[in-house]
């Protein structure tokens, strides 16, 4: 199985971020030239570094999802540094955790416009991009076991990545005649330095038992399903969603 991705260029949205910044150091280990791309591109310089010292190639550039303009400009900014962009895990998300009858339109409006509509821009930018260069390529939006199913208090966020996944298949079907696969990851509990904290509490350790494996994941648990939407070891896979949950969307509890 070839999960390498040496002669492509990625971009990584949200990549300053626990998991964005770690998606982007996988792919470059992996052989890959990478954009990485946040609103603030000073929130960067990490992951840029980081790819650097693994001999891959890196760019920052500014991108917010909410703007068509500057999606636009970035994969402009990305594919003028490293060539045609062949690989775009679209990974920049939101949430707010409210009860539902506390949640207001803007809550909604917020995270609805970054982890669904800011995707959809991505994602067809990235579409039109690859169509452009006739090199086809892979799509990963990384979605969550919460379009899968549900949890109290993220309405918002609940719906906004189970739209996320049939927007995923949507592109798959229209998109795999342009060699384009669309794929998504939906990754259950991942420890990143911004939830550390609450899975350490009591409230975290009783959520962590409803998991069948008894314990949360880590971000390099990801890694192999990344890589293989990403490459070319997944080449008749789109339209699929992967999830690494340890088990959570087959508990019924």
């Amino acid at each position: 199985m070839n999960l390498t991705l040496h002669g492509h260029a990625a971009l990584v949205t949200g990549a300053n971020g626990g998991l964005g910044s770690h998606f982007a150091l996988t792919l470059a280990k992996a052989g890959a030239d990478v954009a990485v791309a946040a609103r603030r591109v000073d929130s960067l310089r990490d992951v840029d570094a980081q790819i650097r010292s693994a001999g891959r190639k890196a760019h920052a550039v500014a991108l917010d999802v909410t703007h068509r303009e500057s999606v636009v400009q970035a994969f402009v900014a990305a594919s003028d540094a490293l060539g045609p962009i062949t690989v775009v895990v679209n990974n920049a998300g939101i949430a707010v955790t409210k009860p539902l009858l506390e949640h207001t339109d803007d809550d909604w409006n917020r995270v609805v416009g970054v982890n669904l509509t800011g995707a959809w821009r991505v994602a067809q930018e990235a579409a039109r991009h690859m169509v452009e260069h006739e090199r086809g390529g892979s799509i990963v939006n990384i979605a969550s076991i919460l379009g899968l199913r549900v949890s109290a208090q993220v309405p918002s966020y609940v719906a906004s990545k189970a739209a996320l996944i049939q927007l995923t298949k949507a592109m798959a079907l229209e998109l795999a005649r342009h060699k384009i696969r669309v794929n998504a990851l939906a990754p259950g509990y991942i420890e990143t330095g911004i939830n550390r904290e609450f899975f350490a509490s009591d409230a975290g350790q009783a959520l962590i038992k409803r998991i069948p494996q008894r314990r949360i994941g880590h971000a390099d648990e990801l890694d192999a399903a990344l890589l293989l939407l990403a490459s070319d070891a997944g080449s008749y896979a789109t339209g699929s969603v992967i999830a690494i949950d340890g088990g959570q969307l087959v508990n019924t509890l």
